[in-house]
C-alpha cells in the first residue's frame, strides 16, 4: 500500500513516497522528461538500475562507493567537477540513490552547485530510509569531527522502496533499527512498547510490521523538522531531540576513523545506553526503564556494554562535537521513556562523574 507524507517547512515542500517497487516506478516516469538527469548511485546497488536507464539520453551516472570516507572534500570536489564538464544546469535533476553517506553528500552536492538544483534522494538501507533521508541535513567530514562542514537543503522527493532492503545484511538491518529505537525512546512510549513485541518481525523484514515501522519513524522526525527545521531551538520541540545518544556515537565513529567495524547504527546503540545511564543516574528514569532498554538492545543485536569504549579519547572527540557551545557540553538525555529534552552546560569533569 502506498504511504505519502508532505513535509512543510519554510524553506521546501519535501514530498516522501513510501512503496513496494517505487524506485522503478520513480525512475521510469522521472527519465520520460527532457531534463538533464545525473545520477549518483552506491555500486552495491547500481545493477538494480542498469535496465531503466539504458539508452537514456541526457542521463549521467556516477558511481561510488558508500561509506563515511566518501564524505569528504576530495569526494565532493571530484563529483562537482564530473557534473560540471558534463554541463549540469539548474532545469537538471540530481538523483542519490544508496545509504546515508551518498545521501548526506549528494544533498551537500545538489545545494550548492549553481547554487541549487532540484534534488531525489532515494535510499537503499534501513538507516537512511528512517533517518537519514528525512528532513535535509546534509554534509562532509573532516579530521576535526562528522558532519561539521554542511548546509540544509531539503530534497524535492524521497522515494522510500522497502523491498531494496532484502538485499541488505543483517548486521545493516541493525544498523538501521537502532534509529527506529531512538524514535521510541524520545517521543513515543506505546512505539517503544510495540517494537518490543515486532522486533522480530521488523529485522525479517515482515512487510506491515517493517513499513508501520518506517512510516512510524518518519511521522515522528517530521514533528522535529517542521517546528526546527535547522535545529535554533533549545527546548524540548528543538531538532537536536533526534541527536539522542550521537554526542557519543559520533565521537566513537571519529576515534575509530570511521572505520566499517563499527557502523554508525552501532556506534549511536553505544550512545544511547550511554545517554540512559546518564538519564537513570540524573534519577530521570528508574533502573527498570534502565533495564529494559539495555535488554532491548541486547535482543536486537545491538552492542549495549559501554565500559572499552570510555577513555580519554572519547572525552576529547566529545569536546569537538557541533552541538556544544562555549566550551560546554549540550546533551540530548531522557526525562522518561518516551520523552526527551535538552541537557546544557556540561563540562567535562561533570561529563565524567555522571558516566563513572
Amino acid at each position: 500500500m502506498k504511504k505519502q507524507i508532505l513535509i512543510k517547512t519554510k524553506s521546501k515542500k519535501c514530498k516522501i513516497v513510501i512503496e513496494n517497487g517505487s524506485i522503478n516506478t520513480y525512475l521510469k516516469s522521472e527519465l520520460r522528461t527532457d531534463s538533464k538527469k545525473f545520477i549518483i548511485i552506491d555500486s552495491k546497488v547500481s545493477k538494480k538500475i542498469d535496465k531503466i536507464i539504458k539508452n537514456k539520453k541526457n542521463v549521467f551516472l556516477v558511481t561510488v562507493k558508500g561509506s563515511e570516507k566518501l564524505k569528504s572534500i576530495s569526494s565532493y570536489w571530484k563529483i562537482i567537477s564530473k557534473l560540471l564538464q558534463k554541463k549540469i544546469d539548474r532545469s537538471s535533476t540530481l538523483i542519490s540513490i544508496g545509504g546515508g553517506t551518498v545521501g548526506d553528500l549528494c544533498g551537500f552536492i545538489s545545494n550548492t552547485i549553481l547554487r541549487g538544483v532540484k534534488f531525489s534522494l532515494i535510499p537503499t538501507t534501513l538507516l537512511s530510509q528512517v533517518d537519514s533521508s528525512i528532513g535535509g541535513k546534509n554534509g562532509i567530514n573532516s579530521k576535526y569531527g562528522k558532519n561539521l562542514i554542511g548546509t540544509f537543503y531539503q530534497p524535492d522527493i524521497v522515494i522510500i522502496d522497502p523491498t531494496i532492503l532484502r538485499s541488505l545484511p543483517l548486521k545493516q538491518l541493525r544498523t538501521g533499527y537502532a534509529e527506529i529505537v531512538k524514535y521510541a525512546l524520545i517521543n513515543d512510549k506505546n512505539f517503544f512498547i510495540w517494537l518490543k513485541k515486532n522486533l522480530k518481525d521488523i529485522l525479517l523484514l515482515k512487510k506491515n510490521q517493517l513499513n508501520y515501522a518506517i512510516l512510524k519513524s518518519i511521522k515522528i522526525k517530521e514533528k522535529y523538522v517542521i517546528n526546527d527545521e535547522k535545529e535554533k531551538l533549545v527546548n524540548s520541540s528543538s531538532r537536536a531531540m533526534l541527536n539522542f545518544g550521537h554526542t557519543f556515537g559520533h565521537a566513537l565513529e571519529l576515534i575509530n576513523k570511521y572505520h566499517s567495524n563499527l557502523t554508525h547504527g552501532e556506534a549511536i546503540s553505544i550512545g544511547m545506553i550511554l545517554a540512559a545511564k546518564i538519564s537513570y543516574r540524573m534519577k530521570n528514569i528508574r533502573r527498570s526503564e534502565l533495564d529494559d532498554i539495555i535488554y532491548h538492545f541486547k535482543q536486537a543485536g545491538l552492542p549495549y556494554s559501554t565500559k572499552s569504549v570510555i577513555n580519554n579519547k572519547l572525552y576529547k572527540a566529545i569536546s569537538a562535537d557541533k552541538k556544544n557551545t562555549n566550551n560546554k557540553i549540550n546533551l540530548i538525555l531522557l526525562k522518561k521513556v518516551g520523552e526527551a529534552y535538552y541537557k546544557r552546560g556540561l563540562n567535562i569533569t561533570e561529563l565524567k562523574n555522571l558516566i563513572n
